[in-house]
């Protein structure tokens, strides 16, 4: 399995939580979803550049796409992608509804 076909995986479950708290909930404002992204990924650019120039994780050529930002290919950059959009997600859905009575 390459780690395209594992991103998938997970981003398809992300997916389906996202279209769930777009159904029941108003929207995350999309600018804080964007500015959220940007700050994962830019700390995924140098902690994950940093750990694989120390050796503390390394990739299988064969399963990789070959395409690189650093050190870091790119697959590993669908994780941030995920946290930036499950969390808000998964914040609407659990969070009280307004004006509802504890």
């Amino acid at each position: 399995m390459t780690y395209w076909a594992l991103d998938a995986v997970f981003l398809a479950a992300v997916v389906v939580v996202a279209l769930v708290a777009l159904a029941v909930r108003r929207p995350p404002r999309p600018l804080a979803l964007a500015a959220g992204l940007a700050v994962l990924l830019l700390l995924t650019v140098v902690f994950d550049n940093v750990m694989i120039g120390v050796g503390l994780v390394a990739y299988d050529p064969a399963r990789i796409s070959g395409v690189f930002v650093g050190a870091a290919p790119l697959e590993d950059f669908a994780y941030a992608v995920a946290a930036a959009v499950l969390l808000p997600s998964l914040w609407a859905l659990l969070s009280p509804r307004r004006g509802s009575q504890g």
